[in-house]
């Protein structure tokens, strides 16, 4: 029997045939999570730092439920459709993250997968 566990949060929107997360063995991996309420619809309009609070506030509960806590995260990737906003979001992160500093990627796409969001996060945690 495999060593692996499908993760879901019900107060997460079902946006596609994935799961919130997936424990495989310590490791925790978190999809790629969208500024949108439980019902899909986007929150924050245009502001990446509300954006950022949603995102970041829904990988909290995302690791809680696997068992974790943002300390617990190895691996973060940041998608902004604007690297600008790097300077904006920091302080959210920040703040999440605490005294942890996990190793982290930022990348600029084009657009994501809900029309107007302008960050998304998945990360690889170690569950204690």
């Amino acid at each position: 029997m495999s060593d692996r566990e499908e993760i879901r949060v019900p107060s997460r929107p079902v946006l596609s045939h994935a799961a919130d997360a997936v424990r495989a063995g310590d490791h925790v991996f978190v999809a790629g999570i969208l500024p949108v309420d439980a019902s899909g619809v986007l929150v924050g309009g245009g502001e990446v730092v509300v954006q950022a609070e949603r995102v970041f506030g829904d990988l909290g509960e995302i690791l809680h439920a696997a068992g974790c806590t943002y300390a617990d995260v190895a691996k973060v990737t940041v998608f902004l459709t604007d690297v600008g906003d790097r300077a904006a979001i920091n302080p959210v992160r920040q703040r999440v993250f605490g005294d942890a500093r996990p190793a982290s990627t930022l990348v600029e796409v084009p657009a994501l997968a809900i029309p107007g969001a302008r960050i998304e996060v998945d990360c690889v945690a170690v569950r204690p």
